[in-house]
């Protein structure tokens, strides 16, 4: 079975994460979708929230797990059995930074490959920034989430 670790921190994920989603679900058997944590940044949602969030996004497809991990990636990726890991791009300084991470990554773990994915032109200006700052003036952000995320419920209790 081909698995593939999605990593992020995902502070929310967007309907731009969940298109990437669906075109590394046509590369890979199995997608795991891992919700970083790093304490020493603070996020807008807790990392249960995001995984919470994300569960409903991707209830209906079999194939992909949730996760949080803190930590190396690609200890993530030995820990569930992933030998690729997922990177969505939007622009061309979203593949120079994440370039020179896959290039460490393939340093520290040659056995595990990178794969980089382009967002959708549709939403390649869809960030989770954009996401945090609709919620925080109370914006409307749901056409920026995936069908069946209800980030109300998230927000308001």
């Amino acid at each position: 079975m081909r698995t593939a670790l999605f990593p992020g921190s995902f502070d929310p994920f967007t309907i731009g994460h969940y298109e990437v989603l669906l075109s590394a679900l046509q590369l890979f058997d199995k997608v795991i979708v891992a919700v970083g944590y790093n304490s020493s940044k603070k996020g807008f949602f807790t990392p249960q929230t995001r995984s919470d969030i994300i569960k409903d996004a991707v209830a209906h497809l079999s194939n992909v797990e949730v996760c949080s991990y803190s930590g190396l990636t690609i200890d993530a990726c030995r820990e569930h059995g992933a030998s690729h890991i997922i990177r969505g791009l939007r622009t061309t300084a979203d593949f120079e930074m994440e370039s020179v991470i896959a290039q460490a990554n393939t340093k520290l773990a040659p056995e595990i490959s990178t794969v980089f994915i382009p967002a959708y032109g549709e939403y390649s200006f869809v960030s989770s920034t954009i996401v945090r700052d609709l919620l925080i003036h109370k914006g409307d952000a749901s056409q920026f989430l995936p069908k069946g995320v209800d980030i109300s419920k998230f927000i308001n209790g």
